[in-house]
């Protein structure tokens, strides 16, 4: 071969390198959390590169069977569903393939999936139906407790809001303009909050809020913001997504952890982080709680979204474990089959537990923060708790288990056609002030306290001493309406004289002379109409008359 016919071989193959090259440039899909996606002509296949994550490839053939039937199978990336081969790449793979091509996930019909210790996760952007398919997570070995096998994301991402500068409660409108309607979360670094008292003490949390604005800046009122931001150090702005997201079926197994009893939660989850989204028909079981154990954040772990309705499910309480608070002293750990937390509008309809909602070996299921607009209808659940604040919440046509009804925070808190056998009818977290701004509905409900275990009881349970600074003025419920409720108290003890309306709040304040540095804003008024007791006692305003001597209370 001579000089000339050498260099044009040279350049031919540096242009067929170079074509290569940019071809599976143009089949490579989306990289996200290191997966890389092909269509090239060869088997299906899954594998991993140097630093775990999955490279993954479609034959054009798999690709077109696919589209025309519109959805992808687990088994399609190799899934084996066995219950013993590891399948949580071959998951990853099928929604990652799923979310680019824009196809549905289907699991297979009885197929039971295996889910070891890989931190690993699944991002479903697609519509998901995981049928009759049943899921096993070991948590027993895992590489990254914070790592969800599943996460529910939005294809829209968040931008920072420039030009807003402070923020007022109850404003209506905000000047900006916005591509759709958004969520809105907004931070005061300078500002603390939900300074918490007791054994789980702190330093409170930088004020935050979020809401819902139209594309002219409108603010959703039934939303509204609920502080004043005289300065605001992050401001963002999220495009709530038009189309809703369905995910349905599936039948899922936890094998507990059996790590150390401290505050090391395990999210090991399902975390919805998207907007207009139903969950319809999950089940979750636990199994292999033993004496001791992590806590867990949530198996449905709602955040940063709104729209969110979770219907027609059955979850489990999780076992409690004992740990050494943050004053040094031993506490039980708040752990979750439920959490939301910054989430708006979030729906819980038909839902269950599976283990007895009256049984205290069990914590309450669900937990929340910085939510607004929280609805139980038609649920049986040990508990409903607000941390760091709810505004507006709804518990219809519901039962409550042994914690009842625990909450914090703002707005109308309605409770009908309910049985709630906590040991009171809603007991205002005093870790955080016991403080409610706005008011109590409670219509046509049964309150059995503590399941009928002969206790000593109070319908609005709480304290405050005026004398710890929670990060903002603590109020009771303004009014308190209670309608058509009966108090099953038949069996109670021998120095039993009936509910109080109130709990002694604080059994320091006897008169006047009691100072309190941070005041604690009483009820003015409260309506009872057709109140009954089985036990035939009448009820009793307090154990500390003082408190509530300027309480406005009438009997229709």
């Amino acid at each position: 071969m001579n000089q000339s016919s050498k260099m044009k071989c040279c350049h031919l193959l540096i242009l067929l390198f170079l074509a290569g090259a940019l071809t599976a440039q143009a089949q490579t899909g989306i990289r996200s959390g290191g997966t890389i996606i092909t269509y090239k002509p060869g088997k299906t296949r899954i594998g991993e590169n140097e630093k775990g994550g999955l490279l993954i490839n479609v034959s054009p053939r798999d690709l077109q069977k696919f589209k025309a039937s519109g959805f992808v199978q687990y088994s399609d990336l190799g899934a084996a569903g066995d219950g013993k081969s590891d399948d949580i790449d071959p998951i990853v793979a099928t929604h990652a393939v799923a979310n680019e091509q824009g196809l549905a996930v289907k699991a297979n019909e009885g197929a039971t999936y295996y889910i070891g210790g890989k931190a690993h996760t699944a991002i479903i952007k697609t519509t998901t139906d995981f049928g009759t398919a049943r899921f096993i997570i070991d948590d027993t070995e895992v590489q990254n407790r914070n790592a969800a096998i599943f996460e529910v994301a939005s294809g829209l991402a968040a931008s920072p809001l420039k030009g807003i500068t402070s923020l007022k409660k109850n404003q209506k409108k905000i000047n900006a303009s916005f591509p759709a309607t958004s969520l809105i979360t907004v931070t005061d670094t300078q500002i603390k909050q939900y300074i918490r008292m007791g054994l789980n003490q702190d330093k409170g949390a930088a004020q935050t809020d979020i809401f819902i604005v139209d594309k002219n800046g409108n603010i959703d009122m039934n939303a509204p913001i609920i502080w004043d931001f005289n300065t605001i150090t992050a401001i963002t702005a999220l495009p709530i997504d038009e189309e809703p997201l369905r995910i349905s079926g599936g039948d899922f197994t936890t094998i507990a952890n059996a790590a150390e009893s401290k505050y090391t939660y395990y999210d090991r989850n399902i975390a919805i982080k998207r907007s207009n989204v139903v969950v319809d028909g999950i089940v979750h079981r636990i199994t292999g709680e033993g004496d001791h154990g992590a806590p867990y954040g949530g198996f449905l772990n709602i955040s940063n979204c709104a729209f969110v309705t979770i219907k027609n499910c059955v979850l489990t309480g999780h076992k409690t474990y004992r740990t050494i608070g943050s004053a040094g002293a031993p506490v039980s750990m708040g752990t979750y089959d439920i959490s939301a937390n910054r989430a708006l509008n979030i729906s819980f309809i038909n839902c269950r537990q599976t283990n007895d909602i009256n049984d205290n070996r069990y914590w309450g299921i669900m937990g929340s923060n910085y939510c607004k607009n929280i609805l139980y209808d038609g649920c049986v659940f040990s508990r409903f708790d607000a941390h760091k604040g709810v505004a507006n919440a709804t518990i219809r046509n519901s039962t409550l288990g042994y914690m009842g009804i625990n909450a914090i925070g703002s707005g109308t808190f309605l409770v009908e056609n309910s049985t709630i056998n906590g040991g009171s009818l809603i007991n205002l977290r005093s870790d955080y002030g016991s403080t409610w701004q706005g008011r109590f509905i409670i219509r046509n409900c049964i309150f059995r306290p503590q399941a009928g275990k002969p206790v000593h009881s109070v319908l609005i349970n709480g304290s405050n001493s005026g004398q710890h600074d929670f990060g903002y003025t603590c109020y009771m419920p303004e009014q308190i309406i209670i309608e058509n409720l009966k108090i099953e108290d038949k069996n109670h003890p021998a120095d039993y004289n009936g509910v109080a309306v109130f709990a002694d709040f604080n059994p320091k304040m006897k008169d006047d002379t009691y100072k309190e540095q941070f005041p604690y804003v009483v009820t003015k008024e409260v309506v009872l109409q057709n109140v009954t007791t089985t036990s035939g006692h009448a009820l009793r305003v307090s154990n500390n008359p003082f408190e509530f001597r300027n309480v406005k209370i009438s009997n229709r």
